[in-house]
């Protein structure tokens, strides 16, 4: 799903990406491998929380052409201006990261970002990461009641101490709200074009060595551990791959 406030989209020329995890890392691989590395102004640049660490980066080096054409720098989400030289100069900022369960770290990172976006002249458009739990937590919502760009999940539900002794807790959903709503009023008040993606639960290989959080979801699952999902009722699966050719999309075109 994409939010309003869509400008004129841009071919992937000059590109900045976030990555950190699961998506972001297949969202570069598919980008990288839908650009034409025969153009000269054509680069890739890779932000990493803990660039040095090769475990964390290996898969990235084994795309084609990455030696000639990548470049990885160190940036800390909760580091205001930690971006700035990241973001300097690139046509389209891709923020994928979100610490989980950890409210403030969530909204203050994606400030942080959309703040180095703001000095970028050259910057054309943003694609922000949100989730699908930022619009179906709310006391009155059905199986049957349809979600569009006006609907936000209950922040008062995802505080809830009732709410969340009894059926789990929703602090993934509480930061994702927030750091959307809080990415809309920065991005209108500084004129900056912003598109948001709100997948469900994503699943797919991944390219990283370790399982992210929802691929380890999905695994308990599947063993049987079924408490954890009791509170979710019907769930919504979207493939890696999908969502991330969803970003590249909503960045090239309205």
């Amino acid at each position: 799903e994409s939010g309003n406030g869509r400008g004129k989209g841009q071919s992937l020329r000059d590109r900045g990406f976030g990555i950190f995890g699961f998506l972001a890392g297949k969202a570069a691989s598919i980008v990288w491998l839908s650009c034409d590395w025969n153009s000269e102004r054509s680069r890739f640049l890779l932000s990493v929380h803990g660039a040095a660490n090769e475990k964390k980066v290996a898969h990235l080096w084994r795309l084609e052409g990455a030696k000639e054409r990548l470049k990885l720098v160190r940036a800390d989400l909760l580091e205001e201006g930690s971006f700035d030289d990241a973001i300097m100069g690139c046509q389209g900022v891709f923020h994928t990261a979100s610490p989980e369960e950890i409210v403030e770290p969530a909204v203050k990172g994606t400030v942080n970002v959309l703040g180095s976006c703001k000095k970028n002249p050259s910057l054309r458009r943003v694609v922000l990461t949100s989730s699908s739990s930022a619009v179906r937590f709310k006391h009155d919502i059905h199986s049957n009641t349809p979600l569009d760009d006006s609907s936000w999940s209950s922040l008062q539900l995802c505080q809830s101490l009732e709410f969340l002794v009894e059926r789990g807790k929703l602090w993934y959903a509480l930061a994702k709200t927030q750091a959307e709503k809080a990415a809309w009023e920065f991005c209108t008040e500084n004129k900056i074009d912003l598109v948001t993606v709100l997948p469900a639960f994503v699943v797919g290989p991944s390219l990283p060595p370790d399982l992210c959080s929802t691929a380890s979801d999905v695994l308990a699952l599947l063993k049987g551990e079924t408490e954890l999902f009791q509170w979710n009722g019907r769930m919504g699966y979207i493939h890696i791959d999908d969502v991330a050719l969803c970003h590249i999309l909503v960045y090239e075109h309205e």
